[in-house]
């Protein structure tokens, strides 16, 4: 009887090793690849080789500890060859809401080296269009010896799969979700179609990489114009003295009506960034697009507006604040309207004792921990010192607070929890 031969595990090299790059490498090794993640912070990669997660994220210390220990997965600092390459790299804007591309083209710096031949590249970083076309322009560049046309000894084919999940779900979703994933050239999306095959449960869509690169950033955008919409009103209704959670409640009885729930602005990395990549595209076109993004952007000033003349009028006022996170449940500060708030108080009431309850994180960012009227602490303990609640983020620890731990106190409530 013949015997069976064990299929060869792929090789795939992780490039960036965030909140994206890390559950990306982490279900890959856990499904059949080997993975080496690479990251420039040495603290990160030293935790990941001990099979610790550097940031919360529900459902992933398992995984990642069993395929550390497995040897499936490793992490380093320097960049090595392998056959495939994932660049899960940030995307920030800079100063007029440009894309700032240099992690990708750092990242493209560390790959063109290593390269002979025949190697698949995908971008997921959420992306400008045309950012993938670019990423193979910078490795071109330093490897003239290296072509995009197909089927040759030196082909080297890029492919764009932008992530589509959500942070707190991101184990969850990275298996079940859709993915689109754009060709640039050759049958890159195919190639990279069966490596994500080995994980990823959801319909494949495919089409080029300059589409698949827009509809990441269409996606954010129209939640991002819902949110707006949701946020516009809650000012309206302010102004016209009615309860914008009544209002939207009756509202959504409409069938074909779904109004979102209004916050404190809009943060993390995708939607409070991704739609300005239209924009910066084409901004001549985009005008619904930009109007949401600075409706959304406005908000932290009118939650603040709200709060600083009542704040003003009590001596030594403390304030405890709910929440840095952009989000429910994380520890994600990226972009937080919350964490913008927080150092807008402690900059306009420099007399006041700003008390942060986050509980997921140990440690203020450095913005806030350099202020000495902003500390952290426990959240019963910040609400029974505080003259002022401000929730800012519906953590469950404090959707799950009694109607008694907030008697005889000023709340002003961004998220509709207690109103």
């Amino acid at each position: 009887m013949p015997t069976s031969v064990a299929k060869k595990r792929p090789t795939v090299a992780v490039i960036g090793l965030g909140y994206i790059g890390l559950p990306t490498a982490a279900v890959l090794a856990s499904s059949g690849a080997d993975v080496i993640g690479v990251d420039i912070n040495s603290e990160t990669v030293n935790l990941i080789n001990q099979g610790l997660v550097p940031f919360v994220e529900p459902d992933m210390a398992t995984t990642l500890a069993g395929v550390v220990s497995q040897g499936f997965l490793t992490a380093a600092t320097e960049t090595p060859h392998a056959e495939t390459y994932i660049v899960a790299v940030p995307t920030p804007f800079l100063e007029g809401h440009q894309p700032d591309l240099s992690y990708i083209r750092d990242a493209g710096h560390q790959i063109a080296p290593l390269l002979d031949g025949n190697e698949l590249v995908v971008l997921e970083s959420t992306s400008p269009p045309g950012t993938t076309e670019y990423l193979a322009e910078t490795i071109l560049a330093e490897r003239p010896d290296l072509t995009l046309t197909p089927n040759l000894s030196n082909s080297i084919y890029f492919a764009h799969c932008p992530e589509r999940v959500l942070p707190g779900r991101i184990m969850i979703e990275l298996r079940t979700n859709d993915r689109v994933i754009g060709t640039l050239n050759g049958n890159a999306g195919e190639r990279a179609r069966e490596l994500y095959r080995l994980f990823c449960e959801g319909e494949f869509l495919m089409t080029d990489a300059r589409t698949a690169e827009l509809s990441k950033l269409t996606e954010n955008a129209y939640r991002d114009v819902n949110i707006a919409f949701a946020n516009e009103l809650s000012m309206i209704a302010d102004s016209l003295d009615i309860n914008v959670w009544e209002l939207i409640s009756l509202a959504n009885h409409h069938p074909r009506v779904n109004i979102l729930q209004p916050g404190p602005g809009v943060g993390g990395h995708c939607i409070a960034v991704d739609p300005w990549f239209i924009v910066s595209a084409v901004p001549d076109r985009a005008s619904l697009i930009r109007t949401a993004r600075e409706v959304n952007d406005a908000k932290p000033e009118f939650v603040l507006d709200k709060l600083l003349p009542q704040a003003r009028r009590i001596h030594n006022v403390k304030i405890a604040a709910l929440g840095l996170s952009f989000k429910p449940n994380i520890d994600d500060l990226r972009e937080s309207p919350a964490r913008q708030i927080v150092g807008r108080l402690a900059e306009e009431l420099p007399g006041a004792e700003i008390l942060v309850a986050e509980p997921n994180i140990e440690l203020l960012p450095e913005e806030l921990s350099n202020r000495q009227n902003v500390s952290l602490a426990p959240t019963e303990s910040a609400i029974e010192r505080a003259d002022i609640v401000l929730l800012l983020v519906d953590h469950q620890e404090f959707t799950n607070l009694g109607p008694s731990v907030l008697a005889q106190k000023i709340v002003h409530d961004t998220r509709g929890v207690w109103n």
